[in-house]
């Protein structure tokens, strides 16, 4: 299956995606507002962080490894089992410490132990996101691309009728709750859709751990729990100052104009997941890959400013259809957002040879440098210009970026 098939898919996936996320959106807008919003950002960027702990940050490492030693390999068993143990064992420790410091933690995130049972549910259901999220990432190492789609199809569909039923009933607790729940249901739904595959099977996850792949792997989980650590905190201390040096409102602005950049450009990143990690992964001639790398400039690159700009002259409507009238302050923040936007991709169509190639020096000391410049421009331009400023680092940390990629990546491109 080429770039152009699998973007196909992954855009109706994404598109059922979208519409339950715009639902469920649009009654967290009404039911909670601008400063609601805000929380559940800061709750998402907490839970984005834990769970990426929580799965050992082997995920991407799997999904390579599984495309590298191909279908038939004998070696998958041992790379499976021993990421199967790598996840369980973070999964378990994670949940004990959020039930444990479920009070602090709530404490810091949200500034209130009023959902002190949030995080202790969380550390309940943790184990099941974890193990559901190996379990795909296995199948898209396989390039079981239907079936990947497929599983991800269902469990937006679930997500959609269960979070927007708990929203209407409980607010902003109900959000939350959706939030930590999720993964159990979905859990579920992945095993039956697994149930007579004929490779992952129990006995494939029973073999001892093996050394040699838990260092491969290892490699990953440090570029995974670098990524896991710098863009929420990033974002947490953006949030923090926006919200005491503007407003919590304001803060709600940004998150939004965030959300709707996260929305559209999905197309795009689960595309990449799905199909760019493990073909880069296997290619060893670099006529190949500048051959790979052109095709994802030609298709991706004029998908994205389509939808970029599309996204520019529907503005009005899309605030109105997403959020509520409280909203349209943010009307200002989409011009630099969604220019950001396309450099971000250009960026990323090169960034992930970095993770295709195992370059783990490389991609965390970016991932650190780029979290604090962003960090460090918000706050410079926040001052001088307001929340658009936002939107000013944020293009210009990616146009940067695109340069440092450039050099760092030269030697596997040419």
């Amino acid at each position: 299956m080429n770039l152009a098939k699998t973007s196909f898919l992954t855009l109706i996936a994404t598109t059922i995606k979208m519409i339950a996320a715009l639902v469920i959106n649009k009654a967290v807008s009404i039911l909670i507002g601008p400063s609601g919003l805000a929380l559940i950002g800061q709750f998402q960027n907490i839970s984005q962080l834990v769970m990426t702990i929580a799965q050992g940050g082997i995920n991407t490492g799997v999904t390579k490894y599984t495309a590298q030693y191909g279908a038939d390999s004998e070696q998958l068993p041992k790379l499976w089992s021993s990421a199967s143990k790598i996840t369980i064992s973070c999964s378990v420790i994670v949940g004990f410490i959020l039930i444990v410091g479920s009070k602090y933690i709530s404490e810091y995130a949200l500034k209130t132990d009023e959902f002190t049972y949030i995080f202790i549910t969380f550390g309940f259901t943790i184990i099941f996101y974890s193990i559901n999220q190996l379990l795909l990432s296995i199948l898209n190492g396989l390039k079981e691309i239907r079936t990947f789609i497929a599983i991800n199809i269902t469990q937006s569909i679930y997500s959609l009728i269960f979070t927007t039923l708990l929203i209407v009933g409980f607010g902003l607790d109900g959000a939350l709750i959706a939030m930590v729940t999720n993964q159990s249901i979905v859990f579920i739904t992945v095993l039956w859709r697994l149930r007579s595959h004929k490779q992952i099977i129990l006995s494939n996850f029973k073999h001892k751990f093996d050394n040699a792949e838990g260092r491969k792997l290892l490699s990953y989980s440090a570029m995974a729990l670098t990524s896991a650590f710098t863009i929420p905190v990033s974002h947490l201390f953006i949030r923090d100052y926006i919200g005491e040096n503007l407003s919590w409102d304001d803060a709600g602005y940004w998150q939004a104009m965030w959300y709707i950049s996260s929305m559209y450009l999905m197309v795009v990143t689960t595309a990449l997941s799905t199909y760019y990690l493990p073909r880069l992964s296997e290619i060893t001639s670099k006529i190949e890959l500048r051959a790979e790398l052109k095709q994802g400039y030609l298709i991706i690159v004029p998908i994205v400013i389509c939808l970029s700009f599309a996204i520019y002259i529907l503005r009005d409507f899309i605030v109105w259809l997403l959020f509520t009238e409280d909203f349209k302050a943010m009307l200002d923040l989409f011009k630099w957002q969604l220019i950001g936007d396309v450099v971000k991709i250009v960026s990323w169509l090169i960034a992930y040879l970095m993770l295709a190639k195992s370059m783990t020096k490389a991609f965390m000391v970016t991932e650190i440098i780029f979290a604090a410049s962003f960090v460090l421009f918000s706050f410079y331009f926040i001052d001088h210009y307001g929340l658009i400023g936002m939107t000013y680092a944020y293009a210009l940390n990616y146009v940067i970026y695109f340069f440092v990629m450039l050099l760092v990546t030269r030697k596997i491109i040419f």
